[in-house]
């Protein structure tokens, strides 16, 4: 608990350690909850905070109990009960000032970045022992950050006391709904906690056991006590070309922590235990992707929406209706031509067929396969809605042609995925898709995803020339 003992300034840094505003406007109440409009910090729920009053020469202690972040800016909405209100007359204007630039200072330096601006008054504790590049780099080479280890350690890092190491087999229903609830519960959210991804069983099984996957590469953390699945990560063999090198690498994904773990510090250990695994099979190269900005990214694209179903994006407010539309303008906008069911059962029996483990995958009148589209399945869990719960989203995968127009595939892929009921189609600016986005009525997203290469070093490339989809 805090008190009107609780120090807020130890030598250089605010305590209590954390998440700590400079700035901003608030209505304070005595001891009621209030609302504050605070700098682009993450704000955990259950954090203490120190907020400056303006002008006032005070500073509240408060506790969050709620955080939102707004869409449409870098600011965020939140609710704090106040703890105390430390107003002392004989503290120095000039200490004040002190503390206040120091909650200044600290707002820029918490919480996760998500541009290059953020990022580079940003500490990256964990990231600058790793062999990645330095945001500031200027690359201009091609290799290996560090060479490959003859020696890797055999043992496992050591966890926090009171977890456990715990390899998953999906294999066993009851482990892989674990998993499921896990990630259906603490994985990926929107800045404004709207929307958290709602990766299915049978989702999770394709995406971590592609050809080549290992068990030990399934890695999960438990209670000691009662062997809650509380944290995650996977990794996966692929091999990836980068400019001229094609290497043997692990693309590592679903990397997961219990929001009631998160100050314990478990996601750094998961990484370096993943990558010890990894490191065992003789890999020593990884690639992933965040929404965040870490050091350094070696591409960044943007996700693009294309609204299938515009009355439930908008009653959600994943969407949001433009300037002078109205929602049946809005619905004409968006309709797409109408495709018989017929037309739908012969796609899926040759998508189905082409799937199949046959020699002769497609026959078309010439003998060959000339195009493929592919999207794959992901809803989001819709959150604090009194009517929908769920969010069917459709994200395009790997589309190839050679004969019919990428614009022609693409529209085919809307088609049908209305058809299916999705709300929405998604798409990455990578490969060609730049060519069809605007021309098929997708909007840009607000939300980066930056591509990373773990201990290899090369200049970065744009959207365009990037070719791989992570789930």
């Amino acid at each position: 608990m805090l008190s009107e003992e609780t120090p807020i300034l130890d030598q250089t840094r605010i305590w209590p350690a954390g998440p700590c505003v400079g700035g901003g406007m608030f209505v304070c109440c005595g001891h009621l909850v209030v609302q504050v409009m605070v700098t682009p910090v993450v704000l955990a729920e259950n954090r203490a905070l120190v907020c400056w009053a303006p002008g006032k020469h005070k500073a509240l202690l408060m506790q969050v109990t709620h955080s939102k972040r707004f869409k449409s800016s870098s600011s965020f909405l939140i609710s704090v009960s106040v703890s105390s209100l430390l107003q002392n007359p004989t503290v120095p204007m000039q200490k004040l000032q002190d503390i206040q630039r120091a909650m200044e200072l600290l707002s820029a330096c918490q919480g996760p970045a998500r541009n290059i601006d953020e990022a580079v008054k940003h500490r990256y504790q964990f990231w600058d022992t790793q062999p990645v590049p330095k945001l500031n780099e200027v690359i201009t080479s091609h290799g290996a950050i560090e060479p490959d280890k003859e020696n890797v350690r055999q043992e496992p890092y050591s966890l926090p006391q009171g977890f456990m190491w715990d390899t998953l087999d999906l294999s066993n229903a009851e482990v892989l709904k674990e998993l499921y609830t896990l990630l259906n519960e603490n994985y990926v959210e929107d800045d404004d906690n709207m929307f958290r991804f709602d990766y299915s069983p049978e989702f999770l099984l394709w995406a971590l056991r592609p050809p080549g996957w290992l068990l030990q590469w399934h890695c999960g953390v438990r209670v000691s006590s009662n062997k809650k699945l509380v944290g995650f990560i996977s990794a996966i063999p692929a091999n990836i070309r980068i400019y001229d090198s094609v290497k043997k690498m692990v693309e590592i994904n679903f990397l997961c922590v219990h929001k009631k773990l998160r100050s314990k510090r478990v996601a750094p250990v998961l990484i370096r235990e993943i990558t010890r695994r990894v490191n065992l099979e003789g890999i020593f190269q990884a690639v992933y992707t965040a929404g965040v900005v870490l050091p350094k990214p070696v591409a960044t694209c943007r996700y693009w929406h294309r609204s299938l179903n515009p009355r439930k994006l908008v009653e959600v407010k994943f969407s949001h209706l433009s300037r002078n539309m109205t929602l049946q303008r809005t619905m004409k906008l968006y309709r797409l031509p109408d495709v018989s069911n017929d037309d739908v059962r012969f796609f899926e029996a040759v998508t189905t067929k082409a799937f199949n483990a046959k020699k002769n995958y497609l026959q078309s009148a010439s003998g060959k396969l000339t195009d493929f589209l592919s999207f794959y399945t992901l809803p989001s869990t819709v959150m604090h809605h009194p009517a929908h719960k769920s969010l069917k989203a459709a994200y395009s995968f790997y589309n190839i042609h050679t004969e019919t127009p990428l614009l022609e595939l693409m529209n085919d892929a809307l088609i049908i995925a209305k058809l299916k009921g999705f709300d929405v189609f998604n798409a990455l600016d990578l490969m060609e898709n730049k060519t069809f986005l605007e021309k098929l009525k997708f909007g840009i997203g607000d939300g980066n995803l930056q591509y990373y290469l773990y201990n290899w070093r090369c200049p970065g490339t744009e959207s365009e020339k990037v070719g791989l989809v992570l789930q």
